[in-house]
């Protein structure tokens, strides 16, 4: 399969993922015990496949607009510190990263689903939208994956960016 040389040209300086959360990392299903805990499905490949973007030195962020202990459990577990949640305005919180950290947007991707994602996807460097994204969303992506949230379309991206920068033969030594 030949790749899109506008997509490789778009990959190849990001150093920073962000992702949303619910319709993402999960199906986007909430679910609640009885008790009334929230609880999330989230994805064993896209946890291996976001460990393994880190380990290559590829900062992973979340921003989202719920909070969820899941969430942070979540984060917690993958070693994911770079966490926005109960966000509101996503762009904001990307301008905040930026001045902060003295990035620039072609360096960061993020992956979206529905509609608050819009005006962050609209300012970085590589927008992606998962499969089931809403149709705006997907038409605002550079990339869409083949895989809905929740269901490998993280560890489609993770994959995705570590072969495009020439790293995933390498990553593949510790396996084989």
């Amino acid at each position: 399969m030949t790749m899109n040389p506008e997509i490789i040209r778009r990959i190849m300086p990001i150093s920073t993922l962000l992702l949303d959360v619910d319709g993402v990392l999960t199906d986007g299903s909430i679910v609640y015990s009885g008790s009334g805990d929230e609880i999330k499905s989230f994805n064993a490949k896209d946890g291996l496949g976001l460990r393994l973007l880190m380990d290559a030195g590829i900062t992973v962020g979340i921003v989202t607009g719920r909070r969820s202990p899941a969430l942070q459990k979540r984060c917690d577990n993958l070693g994911i510190t770079l966490v926005f949640d109960g966000v509101a305005d996503k762009k904001q919180v990307l301008e905040r990263l930026i001045l902060e950290n003295g990035l620039s947007a072609d360096t960061i991707a993020f992956a979206g689903d529905d509609l608050p994602d819009i005006r962050i996807m609209k300012s970085v460097g590589f927008p992606i939208a998962v499969a089931d994204a809403a149709p705006p969303v997907k038409e605002t992506a550079l990339y869409v994956t083949a895989s809905p949230g929740g269901k490998g379309a993280v560890r489609e991206i993770c994959e995705l960016i570590l072969k495009t920068k020439g790293l995933w033969d390498t990553i593949m030594e510790r396996f084989i």
